[in-house]
């Protein structure tokens, strides 16, 4: 099992920045890749950011240049980095980790960027 926990959500202004947090814990060892998807009122689930245990990275070409995902392997945590937000970013962001045969979920967390 692998258990994340997400947090760093809030409110912020078109333009803004926001830093979103992922703490892994449990069978860290077993995960292949780690990202971030995000969740809109009436959308679909859609992936946001990812990154390999090698550290290769991919975007979602809406993001591409504005968000950075990065990793603390020492403490086992992945980073969203997010910058000029625009208000179609506002959704709950969701951690994810993938061990090649599960797909582990966070709780989520609000991002709301206003106009």
């Amino acid at each position: 099992q692998v258990q994340l926990v997400e947090s760093g959500g809030g409110l912020v202004q078109a333009g803004g920045s926001l830093r979103l947090s992922c703490a892994a814990s449990g069978r860290i060892f077993s995960i292949n890749a780690m990202g971030w998807y995000r969740q809109a009122p009436g959308k679909q689930r859609e992936l946001v950011a990812t990154i390999t245990r090698a550290g290769s990275t991919n975007y979602a070409d809406s993001v591409k240049g504005r968000f950075t995902i990065s990793r603390d392997s020492a403490k086992n945590t992945v980073y969203l980095q997010m910058n000029s937000l625009k208000p179609e970013d506002t959704a709950v962001y969701y951690c994810n980790a993938d061990n090649f045969s599960y797909m582990y979920w966070g709780q989520g967390t609000q991002v709301t960027v206003s106009s």
